[in-house]
């Protein structure tokens, strides 16, 4: 296929009101959804994720939903090449495409590098992870340092996970961290030249706050404690990409007996209004200039999409 067409983008933070304004918008204008959600993609996680209703998914077809088992995991490389073909696939059927969810790191995919070619080995994750227990993080800094002679950069060398990535890359690659961010910054593919339009919703604190608690109360009264029973017995607690999401740890804290119904819904609020706001930021900060559009107090029947 040549140069892909216009992507259009609608992100923000969770329970912000994506959905229904998704569906519509592509109902107008002949287009197909993407997902860009990372829990989306797991079969059977449907209550926990506010998941597309049977109905919903009918409405407009909906493409990475549900292409996972809940014990497997799926990096960001691997949706970067399903996102590449489904972009691909809708626009050579004449159909517009709408990218939606609420993954800050997955939505990033569309507008800047987020993969580069370094290959780890199991054996070489071993060696590092080796390395850092037995002989203490001062040793692997060291290491590292010892294999980028012109320096280190910004990296937080108290960091064990940042320097242990640091130190694999650069073994495997045989390249600096220097090189390698070069060769990560000129990284291409079929997205990044792709023109884009981005919208981030938004709300007033306050109400944002009041959609999370009402959501939360339709989870719990929806089946979300069985869902998670269910979940537990098919594996998922082998991902920890889905076992550790919010409303799904804290649920299955409670099967384990650490606390009451009560106190779970609490938890999950909690943590709920802790992760909006996080995704806010990362919002702000790391996606390029795009609109904002505020849903307080609007009706969604005035809201129009992509028109500036």
């Amino acid at each position: 296929m040549g140069e892909l067409r216009e992507i259009y983008a609608l992100t923000g933070c969770t329970a912000v009101g994506k959905t229904e304004l998704s569906l519509r918008w592509t109902e107008e204008n002949d287009a197909e959804i993407i997902s860009c959600d990372s829990l989306l993609f797991y079969r059977g996680m449907n209550i926990g994720t506010a998941k597309p209703t049977a109905a919903e998914l009918r409405r407009v077809p909906h493409h990475l939903i549900d292409i996972r088992e809940p014990s497997d995991g799926l990096d960001v490389a691997e949706y970067l090449d399903l996102a590449i073909a489904a972009v691909e696939e809708i626009q050579s059927r004449g159909k517009k495409v709408l990218v939606t969810g609420g993954s800050g790191f997955y939505l990033k995919a569309f507008f800047s590098p987020v993969v580069d070619e370094v290959e780890v080995s199991d054996e070489l994750r071993k060696e590092v992870a080796s390395l850092i227990e037995g002989e203490g993080l001062p040793v692997a800094v060291e290491k590292l340092k010892a294999l980028n002679p012109e320096g280190i950069g910004e990296l937080d060398t108290m960091n064990a996970r940042r320097v242990s990535k640091a130190l694999e890359r650069c073994m495997a690659s045989g390249k600096t961290l220097a090189e390698l961010r070069q060769s990560f910054d000129e990284t291409k593919n079929p997205l990044l030249d792709a023109p884009k339009k981005l919208i981030r919703l938004d709300r007033e604190k306050g109400e944002l706050g009041r959609r999370i608690e009402q959501r939360i109360d339709q989870m719990l009264e929806g089946g979300l404690i069985d869902e998670v029973r269910r979940l537990k017995e098919q594996g998922f607690e082998r991902n920890p990409s889905a076992a550790l999401a919010i409303g799904y740890r804290e649920s299955l804290a409670f099967l384990r007996g650490e606390m009451d119904r009560e106190e779970l819904r609490e938890r999950i609020a909690i943590n709920t209004r802790r992760l909006a706001k996080k995704q806010r930021t990362w919002f702000r900060t790391q996606l390029p200039p795009h609109e904002v559009i505020d849903l307080s107090n609007t009706s969604i029947d005035a809201i129009k999409l992509f028109e500036r």
